[in-house]
């Protein structure tokens, strides 16, 4: 699907006004600039430029750089006051950027649009003097070290998920069944094959708070999630706690279970590098206000113990931003959760959800930060055929838009979204083609291709 429809048609209009501080002069010693393309699509891109100020410090930046297409247009960006005449686009240092030390950087970054080619830009100069450093991609990741030895902690940076180096970057895992359930299935055998025979970056835990689950043991189940991060950990995965809330769907339900699971996860794991929190599954039935009441209730616990990790809230409509329900994504890009380092929740089984889903997605994209943090192969029940077209198309968009996910389920479940076929997790083998169901066979072919985490 195409990106930006809505906003390519107002890509004209002026973006930013002058800095409210007239900028310092850059000493002589000057400053880089590093561009790079994160995705690219038909008639549109997503850009973002590293500047580094190697002269005096400066309090009041303007950057600027020539477009060298005249079909380049600057459609939306981030982190900075944008504007754009013909060719010339100036971005603004804002009040929590301005101020640049003598070696400090600001990362920040657009949407635009081009039509015949896309070259990059030319001539950057912050506050007027040239800044000679490089303005190429960035160089290729390293052939050893893990996802987590890479990437290090991560942070959300404009509408990206992005590593220690600001560059953004796409996490590719798998998720467990529930817990309460499938316990079997996840030790060090199951663990190392996700690790070393997928290569998969991400390990979520679905920790279900009904059904059997949470609310029955809280220190039983707090004490297997910490578990699941500790195997994680050790492989260099990242590690994703889902506080799987399905039924009843208004999270507020769980709002005291969640803030007593949070704050007793994020204190004991506050000091790992490979921890993010995804505070509610599925919300259904119940309005966005009512979701980020909770959001906003219950991310000042998990910030008390853990300041840094990346929340993940879930959206309307089972996580659908509102599609299943009718809506779209403009509620919550009308009144985002009012916290930083936060991303949102995007669900999809590809035999249910198609061409209107996708769109939505695309369109969201470009304002709001994504994870996919569970979607399935097949129907919205988890059975049925794999729809193979719809789950290769949702793929390579999510590679395009560079958008992390995890696939339901690394199990054994007696459903055709597992990968694994009945009964693999009473034996030890976790790795031979013969286990893995269909779903299980093109999961493992994607997860397994290299990644791409920039270190530039």
């Amino acid at each position: 699907m195409k990106r930006l429809l809505a906003l390519l048609a107002t890509c004209a209009t002026v973006l930013g006004l002058t800095a409210a501080v007239a900028p310092q002069a850059v000493a002589a010693t000057g400053c880089t600039a590093e561009y790079t393309v994160t995705s690219q699509w038909s008639g549109g891109f997503q850009a973002g430029v590293k500047i580094t100020n190697l002269g005096a410090p400066v309090t009041g930046w303007t950057l600027g750089f020539t477009l060298p297409d005249t079909g380049q247009r600057i459609a939306q960006g981030w982190n900075a006051t944008w504007s754009q005449s013909g060719s010339a686009v100036t971005a603004v240092g804002v009040d929590w950027n301005r101020t640049l030390a003598t070696g400090a950087s600001a990362d920040v970054g657009f949407t635009g649009s081009f039509t015949g080619a896309n070259p990059k830009p030319t001539a950057f100069t912050l506050n007027g003097v040239a800044c000679t450093g490089s303005i190429e991609e960035p160089p290729p990741v390293p052939a050893d070290g893990t996802p987590v030895d890479i990437n290090g902690r991560l942070h959300v940076c404009g509408v990206n998920l992005c590593n220690r180096y600001d560059r953004p970057v796409q996490l590719r895992g798998m998720s467990t069944h529930g817990i309460q359930w499938f316990s079997q299935c996840y030790n060090n055998a199951s663990l190392d094959a996700l690790a070393h025979d997928w290569k998969a970056d991400l390990l979520r835990t679905a920790m279900y708070v009904q059904e059997d689950g949470y609310e029955t043991d809280p220190a039983g189940f707090t004490s297997k999630v910490n578990g699941l991060v500790d195997m994680a950990e050790s492989r260099g995965m990242y590690a994703l706690i889902d506080f799987h809330t399905l039924t009843p769907g208004d999270p507020n339900y769980n709002l005291d279970r969640a803030k007593t699971f949070f704050a007793s996860v994020a204190a004991r794991n506050a000091g790992k590098t490979n921890v993010i929190y995804e505070i509610a599954n599925e919300p259904n039935g119940v309005s966005w206000t009512g979701i980020k009441s909770y959001a906003e209730q219950v991310i000042p616990v998990i910030r008390a113990a853990d300041p840094d990790a990346v929340v993940i809230v879930g959206t309307r409509g089972w996580s659908s931003l509102g599609v299943s329900d009718g809506s779209n994504e403009s509620e919550v890009v009308n009144s985002p959760v009012n916290a930083t380092n936060i991303m949102y929740a995007f669900h999809f089984y590809a035999a249910s959800h198609k061409d209107n889903y996708r769109a939505t997605l695309s369109r969201a994209a470009s304002r709001l930060p994504l994870f996919v943090t569970e979607f399935g192969t097949v129907s919205a029940t988890g059975g049925g055929a794999m729809d193979r077209a719809s789950t290769t198309a949702w793929l390579d968009l999510l590679d395009q838009l560079k958008i992390s996910y995890a696939n339901w389920t690394y199990s054994d479940a007696p459903e055709s979204s597992a990968a694994f076929k009945s009964g693999t997790c009473e034996g030890g083998d976790y790795s031979s083609s013969g286990v893995l169901t269909e779903s299980g066979a093109l999961l493992k072919n994607r997860i397994s291709t290299p990644d791409n985490f920039p270190t530039g």
